[in-house]
């Protein structure tokens, strides 16, 4: 899970020590994400300076790169998935990893060079006494008010489109059509419908599963709840990669199999709310979480297939 807060400026490094540069999303760098604890973490093993620069969400992270090109000075980027996968590796801007890390996913992988750190399902998150709906079209027969992120910038708003692709396939646009009414705003980036959200501005928000344990734990608020759907829920694997550009490639590879250890992966669990992607012990609460019946899920080379379509179809529904 994500929150909000901008980007977080680290300390320079000192005279002669070896720098990383990470690129990722601004809530992972915020102060209750796992960047300052992975920051000290791989610090204390690593004598090297490691540095977050992070330009919003995940989907900005890959456009920022795209537009830098050769000419990046991050080693690193943490917070892809798999949505942007096939975008991000014809960009040819990547460079296999070599982590051996033992996985702990829904899905098998393999792939070289794109490494998961993290997965979890999307979810319409409420508040406990709302009616929950149990579908995309309960949810659109309802009079609940939404806050949804934009696909073109958010990787939660193109998961959000490509869970209801992978759910419904050609009725895809009947159901956005049914859906647009119950749309209360569509935000560039997860921190900002959810801060709607909390602040009561909306009933419901797209999220996670496991955003209700944040609340719970982090919070001591057992109020919030997400709803389990029928059709299942489209599941996102977030990645890490080396720039194939990296002046430090030897410690980005480092790096990317620090994000695997037990600790690194604890932090993880109970900074970013995500299921870690190797095996360790869950943060309390996530126990009692629901888990979906049946996981969606769409390869990297699908999405690159259908995803501008299946983005049209959201901005006609959007639109009329």
């Amino acid at each position: 899970m994500r929150h909000i807060l901008a980007f977080l400026c680290l300390i320079p490094a000192a005279a002669g020590a070896q720098d990383l540069t990470v690129m990722t999303y601004d809530s992972f760098v915020s102060e209750w994400g796992p960047g300052p604890q992975l920051k000290q973490g791989f610090e204390e093993e690593c004598d090297c300076t490691l540095r977050f620069v992070a330009p919003g969400d995940a989907a900005a992270v890959l456009s920022r790169l795209r537009l830098e090109g050769t000419r990046s000075t991050a080693d690193v980027v943490v917070g892809l998935d798999t949505n942007l996968m096939a975008e991000a590796e014809q960009s040819g801007l990547f460079a296999p990893h070599a982590a051996t890390p033992a996985l702990d996913l829904p899905i098998e992988w393999t792939d070289p060079t794109f490494l998961p750190f993290d997965w979890g399902w999307f979810a319409i998150v409420m508040n406990k006494g709302t009616p929950v709906p149990h579908s995309f079209e309960e949810l659109a027969a309802s009079d609940l008010k939404i806050a949804i992120q934009d696909p073109r910038s958010s990787t939660p708003g193109l998961g959000l489109v490509m869970w209801i692709k992978a759910a419904y396939g050609d009725r895809a646009p009947r159901i956005w059509a049914d859906l647009a009414d119950n749309i209360l705003t569509v935000t560039p980036g997860w921190s900002e419908a959810y801060g709607l959200f909390t602040e009561g501005e909306a009933d419901a928000v797209l999220s996670y599963t496991t955003s209700p344990a944040y609340h719970a734990i982090a919070e001591n608020d057992p109020s919030k709840v997400a709803a389990i759907f029928n059709e299942g829920h489209y599941l996102q694997v977030e990645l890490a990669a080396k720039l194939a550009t990296s002046k430090n490639s030897d410690l980005a590879d480092r790096f990317l199999a620090y994000l695997l250890t037990p600790a690194a992966q604890t932090v993880i669990a109970n900074t970013n709310w995500m299921y870690p992607a190797h095996e360790v012990p869950l943060p309390d609460g996530f126990g009692d979480l629901p888990r979906p019946e049946k996981t969606l899920f769409l390869a990297p080379s699908e999405v690159a297939d259908i995803r501008d379509a299946a983005v049209r179809e959201w901005q006609a529904a959007l639109s009329r």
